[in-house]
């Protein structure tokens, strides 16, 4: 994101509340009309659906806990809801460091179908509640990851939600002046590793194109979608086998990939939106095994993140379903 393109992107990536439809008391449906904007901002703290879900469960639980009076006595119920969730994913953020190093392999962020590809039985379908932009590709939420805590919660709520330092200073604990100067610093860190995006239809047409080469195993046509330096990163979670470290180079990645296609028999590659980009899942017997995101650089591919955790694959799952 270049600097001029700050505050264009600031409205590309702004989340909206849902609205409700009237039919519940005025006061407890503004309390509801923000579950989606909580879940929107701490599945993108936290690279986590589930995550997400349960910060929002838990921001709940604490607004309920208070007393009438007090609850009637909060002028911005959607600025206090904001806060509670914002602290609460600050303090996970803030431990999840440790958890991520006992994780068996590389950790990815947990991948994102499109709404009409979300596998659930559930009336409320959290694909829903999650807006896919951006500001949820996967290699954006890779670049958050790199940032400490402080960083992410103060560069998300600023450029992507657009609150103001003010008020994000009363979540990080620090000066709004503070909290500006951990947004540019982010800011300069999305900047240095994020190239402009080529268009979709381009994007989509790279992702096919591996596709088709990586279903015949043809190294050579592989080699040629690939950046020179191409890298691949696996989350298998230590739960099924993944590569532990991430491959990097275009022949090595190459000569990889085409003989895994050859061990995996059964394995059926399809096309689907991952995180609102192109991107590819492996199916067998109809099951989702591993969700595949791109980045995608001078229409050469520069990143796949693969993602085999079956925990973080329920969205794309059958077996998901209740």
């Amino acid at each position: 994101m270049k600097a001029g393109e700050t505050e264009g992107a600031r409205e590309t990536m702004t989340i909206q509340s849902e609205p409700t439809d009237g039919s519940i008391d005025p006061g407890l449906s503004a309390i509801v009309s923000e579950r989606r904007q909580l879940t929107n901002l701490a599945y993108r703290l936290l690279g986590s659906l589930a995550e997400a879900e349960d910060v929002v469960q838990e921001t709940y639980a604490r607004w309920y806990a208070m007393s009438p009076s007090r609850r009637e006595a909060v002028e911005s119920p959607g600025a206090w809801l904001t806060k509670v969730a914002g602290r609460i994913c600050l303090d996970l953020l803030g431990s999840a460091r440790a958890r991520r190093e006992r994780y068996v392999g590389e950790w990815i962020p947990e991948p994102l179908p499109d709404r009409a590809e979300w596998v659930t039985g559930q009336a409320a379908d959290p694909a829903d509640r999650v807006t896919l932009d951006e500001s949820v590709s996967m290699a954006f939420l890779v670049v958050l990851e790199s940032m400490t805590p402080a960083e992410r919660v103060a560069f998300v709520l600023h450029d992507v939600f657009c609150h103001s330092f003010a008020e994000v200073a009363e979540i990080v604990g620090r000066t709004p002046g503070a909290c500006r100067q951990l947004a540019s610093s982010a800011r300069r860190r999305v900047r240095a590793s994020r190239p402009v995006a080529a268009p979709t239809a381009r994007q989509a047409g790279v992702v096919r194109d591996f596709k088709q080469a990586w279903e015949a195993g043809d190294i050579d046509a592989l080699i040629g979608i690939l950046d020179p330096g191409a890298t691949v990163t696996a989350d298998g979670g230590g739960v099924v086998d993944a590569l532990l470290v991430p491959l990097e180079g275009a022949e090595e990645l190459a000569r990889y990939a085409a003989a895994l296609i050859g061990k995996a028999g059964g394995l059926t590659l399809l096309e689907r939106t991952v995180n609102g980009q192109p991107g590819l899942i492996g199916q067998r017997d109809g099951v989702t095994e591993v969700v595949m995101a791109f980045d995608i650089v001078d229409d050469r591919i520069r990143h796949i993140w693969a993602v085999r955790n079956p925990e973080k694959l329920h969205p794309w799952r059958e077996e998901s379903q209740p």
